[in-house]
């Protein structure tokens, strides 16, 4: 939002939220419809086709565009995204559904609109030479005006609001803004409509030609070969690079143009560094992450709600969303070609204290990780995985998800032995994820319920709680009691006891138990995870702790999307503890049944600025 919004600010859909496209329900209807009549003609009937393919040409963009700028060779501008920039840019497609509402409206209006031909060679090049004058000339003087405070103030502010841009920030703009902008690209498309000499080609190619060319100053990573400028020394007045209009949005008062810089050179706008911000953005390498978080997909329509799939879902806690439903074609593609990926890609970096971080996605789904046939193919992927972060020059990589697993590499320990000299560190993340276990169970408890396998976290929690002295550990099943009092250590075992007439009301749950147990928890009680995924909620007059995680610092820069199902700013333990492990300094490797002095990582993590999630208020 501008810093004074003026009148026209907001789109007068708005109000209709997510069903703002219903609107275009009865043309779409009436072009199908046309389809089968004798009347078919193809500038109409092609109006929603073309509106799905822009769509997915901007997600195209965006997804390149954040996975370029998150191995960091050719980037531009440093600084990161915030979720405040993603939820003002959610509304990218309205400019879209602006532009389709016209092609109808214009359609009903100019009878000589119909039946045009596909191609007419004079209509394009009209259409090219009144691009490269009047819109071109009027777009850089009404831009320079947008620039004055009392436009600025009211309009403009709102699209400058994003210093690092994205391929989407280009369309960001208030109503009144996109009704100027349209009204310029109107000149050429009406003046060779009235001509006679307009085509499909020319109409359509015109507004992805302009789709194109914002998306590309927009997108924060340089890629035009300097080899093009050299042998033809004239094309730099005539189209842009991403650098060039970056530096419009980090100095402001230069660089005014829409996509010929012609104009900028005429009147002295040119910014004095736009060769050298070019240059150096094109030398940039991958960056090299300090630490790396090796982790892998969830479900199917895990790869929508990934940073690189879409932007408004990366920015909320993965939920299911019936529509990705009705993308299964592109859902059964992405799911091939995970199964052809033969390495690790990677997803985001970020910036805390003197760190760079980076994610990285084995591009496997979880169910593939329950197929013994797989687990020579996973443990490659992993393998290679880390070997690439040890070349890179990474300290630390964390295993998150499944790529721990007990039974594919016992907690990672696989690789330290297949590589016993290795200087990069293999962290589970399995002490912090007891601390936290540990520190959310509230004050005063006396009496707690351990439930799900027997894995290395949750025998961790049982001999910490038996040396807290609590009075009882509850254990459901007496096979299970007498597992776990073999491998409780100390005298202080004496705490485990098979379920008394009264359920406790706290339970502490993992992996592997009969969900459908929960009904038999008091009204009122709270399920602590300890497990990688949380829990299915079956009780609604229960209370459901987040799987183990904290909150990350304000200095932790760059996060603007959501890890899983984990609220914003949220991480899991096991991500955690790699940066934690790196910021410490500590030599050694937690993996394999390897766990660290638990109160030591706890206080690390909390001397980092990394805090608790609160236990629901309800609750006491």
């Amino acid at each position: 939002m501008a810093s004074k919004p003026g009148i026209l600010t907001d789109w007068p859909w708005k109000p209709l939220g997510n069903f703002k496209f219903l609107i275009l329900t009865p043309w779409i209807g009436h072009s199908i419809y046309s389809l089968t009549s004798n009347e078919r003609d193809p500038l109409y009937y092609l109006i929603f086709p073309f509106m799905l393919v822009r769509m997915m040409h901007n997600q195209i963009w965006i997804s390149v565009s954040r996975y370029q700028t998150a191995k960091g060779n050719n980037k531009i501008v440093d600084k990161g995204i915030e979720f405040d920039q993603v939820d003002r840019e959610t509304n990218w497609d309205d400019q879209i559904l602006f532009t389709a509402l016209l092609y109808y409206i214009g359609y009903m209006i100019f009878p000589f609109a119909a039946h045009l031909p596909w191609w007419r060679i004079d209509g394009v090049i009209l259409t090219a030479l009144l691009h490269a004058g009047p819109v071109e000339f009027i777009y850089y003087w009404l831009h320079r005006a947008l620039h004055h405070h009392f436009l600025y103030s009211r309009y403009h502010s709102h699209h400058h609001s994003s210093i690092v841009t994205e391929p989407i920030t280009s369309v960001i703009h208030p109503f009144a803004e996109h009704l100027a902008y349209f009204t310029l690209f109107a000149i050429p498309m009406l003046t060779t409509l009235f001509t006679r000499t307009s085509s499909i080609v020319a109409l359509y190619g015109y507004i992805f030609y302009i789709d194109l060319m914002n998306n590309m100053g927009h997108c924060n990573f340089e890629f035009f070969p300097k080899r093009i400028f050299s042998l033809f020394p004239l094309f730099k007045y005539l189209t842009y690079t991403p650098s060039f209009h970056s530096l419009h949005h980090t100095k402001f008062r230069t660089n005014y143009s829409l996509f010929m810089p012609i104009y900028d050179y005429i009147y002295g706008t040119m910014d004095t560094t736009t060769n050298i911000t070019y240059e150096t953005s094109l030398k940039r390498t991958k960056e090299s992450p300090h630490v790396v978080h090796l982790t892998h997909l969830t479900t199917l329509d895990s790869i929508y709600q990934l940073r690189l799939g879409f932007a408004s879902l990366a920015s909320k806690p993965q939920t299911f969303e019936w529509y990705l439903c009705l993308m299964w074609p592109f859902t059964l593609c992405s799911m091939l070609m995970s199964w052809t990926n033969a390495s690790a890609f990677v997803l985001e970096s970020n910036n805390f204290k003197d760190l760079k971080l980076q994610s990285w996605v084995i591009p496997r789904f979880r169910k593939q990780y329950f197929l013994k046939w797989e687990s020579i193919k996973l443990n490659n992927l992993i393998e290679e995985a880390i070997k690439e972060a040890e070349l890179s020059g990474a300290k630390v990589l964390s295993l998150g998800l499944l790529n721990q697993r007990e039974e594919l590499n016992a907690y990672g320990e696989l690789y330290i032995q297949r590589f016993p000299k290795m200087k990069i560190k293999v962290v589970d993340g399995s002490s912090l994820a007891a601390a936290i276990v540990l520190n959310s169970i509230p004050k005063g408890t006396n009496q707690v319920l351990l439930r799900g396998n027997f894995n290395k976290v949750s025998l961790a929690i049982a001999n910490v709680l038996c040396e807290r002295n609590i009075q009882q550990v509850v254990i459901l099943y007496k096979e299970e009691l007498e597992k776990l009092q073999g491998k409780v250590t100390g005298s202080n075992n004496g705490s485990l006891v098979l379920s008394p007439i009264q359920t406790p009301k706290i339970w502490l749950v993992g992996d592997g138990w009969d969900e459908d147990e929960q009904i038999n928890a008091p009204k009122g009680s709270l399920f602590i995870p300890f497990s990688h995924f949380p829990p299915k909620k079956m009780r609604k007059d229960c209370f459901y702790h987040y799987t183990p995680s904290m909150i990350t610092p304000n200095t932790f820069t760059n996060l603007h999307s959501c890890e899983n199902w984990l609220p914003r700013r949220v991480m899991s333990c096991w991500r955690i503890s790699g940066i934690v492990h790196a910021l410490e300094g500590w030599n050694v490797n937690e993996c394999g049944y390897t766990i660290l002095n638990i109160n030591k990582v706890w206080e690390a993590s909390i001397r980092h600025g990394f805090q608790p999630l609160k236990i629901p208020i309800d609750f006491y």
